[in-house]
């Protein structure tokens, strides 16, 4: 039903694409490209008495991304890095001889993960913290989710001309359904659960009052977890916290040091001068004994030389949109994900999975081809799993096939609803003097076509198909959660709940990270102590590294950072999603739109 939006889009996208990319690429830059691909960047030597640099701005995913071009050369950095190698690297530092403290350095830009992600980090923060090394924090422009983490240092330092951000979570959604219509592109919708806000956007002009509501308790619930966290780590009551949050929200150095929400403010240069007094180096160095935590990895020494187990708890991650069939990048494909599933299901030497889940769901067909091999590996071996920062819709359908279920209190759950978005170009071909004609067999023939809205009879026979797979989706939830179908309806009809609040009605069984997770499965697995994670990570082919290296190029050149192209560039992202709906019956248990916390 989505057939003509998303080939609008993705012909747009593809086009432009290949248009920019042969426009600005020679044969002499692709040979440079090869190179890059092939060469391996030469790892660092860490010294004594240096600083660990964590890079706030540092994209941290659940999987470790593929390098950058400018990356491949050794100039710098990766600019993303995979979440357990975060907290790995913390683990290993607290332990390191060789690492005196850690800074926190957010004056690259502020930590774009969502607050889930942000949880794991500053619980892995404070074990570093516990190790009894210093933990330093300096920003100029702090942000919520930069003060998040660095509001347990033992020293956070913000710039004379910066300012503290503290003004509390908001969420906007945009809405097409008056551009739509000035177009001539009818839209209707058949979907099952009050809650069920994905398809909003599409259909209205703002918020429903269910949708204003769940938001409105989620973003409360969150961001009551955040001042008690900020509060607990700056010694302070949350009621001072939130008092700052409502009175002055932004604030500046002077206002900041006077609520104690920071211990000092000074220049970049005065910081550094602290530094080098903790790596024991002379005020006249150019900079202080240093290691990012990225390129930590490397350097790293562990204790003793671990002999590898034969046992193996299997880490598979779920991260994207849930999509039918092969699928792509940062995508959740059907066809690779149960092809992992089933090797790990035969492998004699995995003996439990986790499965990180960090999706706002998608194909409802996709889901449940991937819980179906779900369940037959969790007859065999068990199966838990930890929601990221989002795990709703299909990405609830598909934990629904564990054991045990792992939750942060700030993960975005449960969206437990369906529906269909059924798009026709009738009034936008006539007004443009384009008249369609046809004949058919029988009454429901050309259900498919765009040319027309569909009739009271359509509208019934698709709507009937959305209720079956509703019905479906609380029965798998009543099974796997040990509930009463009354009691998943309750909690279902498409809302959205906190990780907290999910965990109180029973559909999330422990909060916790994805750590948390492995040790459990393990634990289940009755391992004792001979036992290592291993993660299963579908390598990507030459020619797509290569081509996305070339996007990567392009955007790099491009790439502006004023305020009307961010949003338009948001927009774009999230009309992206489009081109990902290929259900073959065209039914989604998805968000759809992104969900933006700020």
């Amino acid at each position: 039903m989505l057939r003509f939006l998303q080939q609008v889009i993705a012909s747009l996208i593809g086009t432009l694409a290949a248009l920019l990319i042969l426009s600005t690429m020679g044969l002499g830059l692709f040979t440079l490209l090869i190179v890059a691909a092939l060469s391996q960047e030469e790892s660092p030597r860490l010294r004594n008495q240096s600083m660990l640099v964590f890079d706030l701005s540092l994209e941290i995913r659940d999987t470790e991304p593929i390098l950058r071009f400018s990356e491949s050369f050794g100039s710098g950095s990766p600019r993303a890095i995979a979440l357990r190698r975060v907290i790995q690297n913390l683990e290993k530092a607290a332990q390191d001889d060789r690492i005196v403290g850690l800074l926190l350095d957010g004056s690259n830009g502020s930590p774009t993960a969502g607050y889930a992600t942000l949880k794991e980090v500053r619980a892995a923060l404070e074990q570093f913290k516990e190790s009894g090394k210093t933990i330093m924090a300096y920003d100029v422009n702090m942000g919520k989710k930069g003060y998040y983490l660095a509001s347990l240092a033992d020293r956070l330092i913000l710039n004379p001309m910066g300012v503290l951000e503290l003004n509390g979570l908001s969420s906007e959604q945009f809405f097409l359904a008056g551009a739509l219509d000035q177009l001539g592109i009818g839209v209707q919708v058949v979907r099952v659960g009050d809650y069920k806000s994905a398809v909003e956007p599409l259909i209205q002009e703002e918020l429903s009052p269910e949708n204003r509501q769940q938001i409105s308790q989620l973003l409360q619930e969150i961001w009551g977890e955040y001042l008690t966290v900020v509060s607990a780590g700056r010694e302070l009551s949350v009621s001072q916290v939130e008092t700052a949050a409502n009175e002055q929200g932004i604030l500046l150095p002077e206002a900041a040091l006077a609520a104690n929400l920071i211990d000092e403010v000074a220049h970049y240069d005065e910081v550094m001068g602290e530094i080098k007094e903790l790596t024991g180096q002379d005020s006249t160095t150019r900079n202080f004994r240093q290691v990012s935590l990225s390129n930590y990895t490397t350097m790293a020494v562990e204790a003793a030389a671990r002999k590898p187990s034969q046992n193996k708890v299997a880490v598979v991650y779920a991260e994207g949109p849930i999509v039918y069939g092969r699928g792509g990048e940062r995508q959740i494909s059907s066809d690779r994900l149960v092809r992992q599933l089933r090797t790990i299901r035969h492998s004699d030497e995995v003996k439990a999975l986790v499965l990180r889940v960090n999706s706002p769901g998608g194909s409802a067909t996709a889901s449940d081809i991937i819980l179906r091999e779900l369940q037959l590996l969790a007859e065999e071996k068990p199966v838990v799993v930890s929601m990221g920062d989002v795990a709703a819709s299909g990405g609830y359908w598909i934990a629904t096939g564990a054991d045990y279920i792992f939750a942060q209190p700030n993960t975005i759950t449960g969206s437990i609803g369906v529906f269909g978005v059924i798009p026709n170009v009738e009034e936008i071909s006539s007004n443009n003097g384009i008249t369609w004609d046809g004949v058919k067999t029988s009454p429901f023939a050309d259900i498919e076509s765009i040319s027309r809205p569909k009739n009271e009879a359509e509208l019934a026979l698709l709507q009937n198909f959305v209720n079956q797979i509703y019905d479906l989706f609380l029965e798998k939830v009543a099974n796997s959660r040990d509930l009463s179908p009354s009691a998943v309806a309750e909690v279902a009809q498409g809302r959205i709940w906190s990780g907290i609040a999910a965990q109180n009605l029973g559909l999330v069984d422990e909060l916790g990270g994805l750590e948390n997770a492995i040790a459990h499965a393990a634990e289940k697995a009755e391992l004792g102590d001979d036992w290592e994670a291993e993660e299963y990570i579908e390598e990507p082919r030459l020619e797509d590294i290569l081509f996305r290296r070339l996007v990567m190029i392009f955007q790099a050149e491009t790439q502006s950072q004023d305020p009307i192209t961010t949003e338009l560039s948001r927009l774009h992202g999230e009309l992206s999603v489009l081109t990902q709906l290929n259900d073959p019956r065209d039914i989604y248990s998805h968000l759809l739109f992104d969900l933006r916390i700020r």
